[in-house]
C-alpha cells in the first residue's frame, strides 16, 4: 500500500516554532518521493518516524545497512541518494553518521523509515538546510523458512545470523543448485541487478569457509552481471530471501580459479538485502 504522510515534525529541541510540513510517499523497498514547499530553512533539526520498523531495535556502535535520501531543502533538488546505486553500512555511532543522523536513527527498529530536515551544516549538504529520508535495512535474511530436501550440506545459523554448514561426505552434484532457506517477500532478483548480500562461501567436501562478508563486518553490494553462478542462482528469488547456492567448477569463480580449490565444488549461503535495477531505482 502506499504510504503517504502529512508530517509535523517533532522539535527535537529548543524553543516552540512552526514544525516544517512535509509529505513522504513510496512504498517499502523503493525510493521516497517529498511533496513540501520550498524554500524551507529550519532553525533547527526536526525528526519523525514515517513507518515504524518491526525488527530488531538499533544498537549503539553496532553496523547499520542504511538507504538514504537527501534533498536540498531550499530548492528541492537531490543532494544525494543511494536506493539508485546500493545502501552504505555504518557503525551507529556520532563519529561515523554525524551528530544528527546519530540521534534520529537512536532507538530505532530495523525496517524503519525516518525522516529529518535539518539547517544548514548539519546534514549531506552541509551549506545548505536538507530534507533527508532514511531507510534501516536489515543486516540478515527475514521471511517463512523453507525446509531444504536431503541431500543437502545443513545449514546452522549463528544468533546474529552468520551461518555454517555440515557437509554431508557424498559426491556434489554436478548442476547449480539454488535451494531457498529462507523466503522473503520483497521484489524479485533479476540477472541484470546490483545486488546487495552476505555470504559465505564453503568447500564441499570439507565444510570450511573460505570468504565471509560477517567476518569482515559489512554486507557486499556487486551486479549480478559480473558473477553468472549468482545470476542464476539469485534470478527470480525475492529480496529477503537466504538461499544455499552450491555451484560446480563448470562455473568460473575467482575462489575456484586458486590452486586450495581449484575444481571444486563450492557452496554459498546468501542472505538477499536489497537489489538495485540495472543501476536504478
Amino acid at each position: 500500500m502506499l504510504a503517504l504522510l502529512a508530517l509535523l515534525l517533532t522539535a527535537c529541541a529548543g524553543p516552540a516554532s512552526s514544525a516544517p510540513e512535509v509529505s513522504v510517499s513510496g512504498e517499502p523497498g523503493s525510493k521516497p518521493i517529498l511533496t513540501y514547499v520550498a524554500p524551507l530553512d529550519p532553525g533547527r533539526t526536526y525528526r519523525s518516524t514515517i513507518w515504524p520498523g518491526t525488527g530488531p531495535e538499533l544498537r549503539d556502535g553496532e553496523p547499520v545497512l542504511l538507504n538514504y535520501w537527501v534533498e536540498n531543502a531550499r530548492t528541492a533538488t537531490v543532494v544525494a541518494e543511494s536506493y539508485s546505486a546500493s545502501p552504505v553500512t555504518r557503525e551507529l555511532t556520532p563519529a561515523a553518521l554525524g551528530a544528527d543522523l546519530y540521534r534520529t536513527l537512536s532507538g530505532a527498529h530495523t525496517g524503519a523509515r525516518l525522516l529529518q530536515v535539518s539547517p544548514p551544516g548539519t546534514g549531506a549538504g552541509n551549506d545548505v538546510p536538507t530534507v533527508t529520508v532514511v531507510d534501516v535495512l536489515p543486516l540478515r535474511a527475514t521471511g517463512q523458512h523453507v525446509d531444504p530436501p536431503q541431500g543437502l550440506p545443513t545449514v546452522k545459523l549463528a544468533a546474529d545470523g552468520a551461518p555454517t554448514v555440515t557437509p554431508t561426505g557424498t559426491d556434489p552434484p554436478t548442476s547449480l543448485v539454488a535451494q531457498p532457506l529462507i523466503r522473503g517477500s520483497g521484489r524479485q532478483v533479476t540477472r541484470s541487478d546490483t545486488v546487495t548480500v552476505q555470504y559465505v562461501g564453503f568447500s564441499w567436501k570439507t565444510g570450511e569457509a573460505f570468504d565471509s562478508t560477517w567476518s569482515r563486518g559489512s554486507p557486499s553490494s556487486f551486479s549480478l552481471v559480473d558473477v553468472p553462478a549468482w545470476a542464476d542462482g539469485l534470478a527470480d528469488q525475492p529480496v529477503g530471501s537466504q538461499l544455499l547456492l552450491v555451484v560446480p567448477p563448470t562455473y568460473a569463480l575467482g575462489a575456484t580459479q586458486s590452486q586450495e580449490l581449484s575444481g571444486q565444488t563450492v557452496v554459498f549461503v546468501v542472505d538477499i538485502l536489497a537489489v538495485a535495477a540495472g543501476g536504478t531505482s
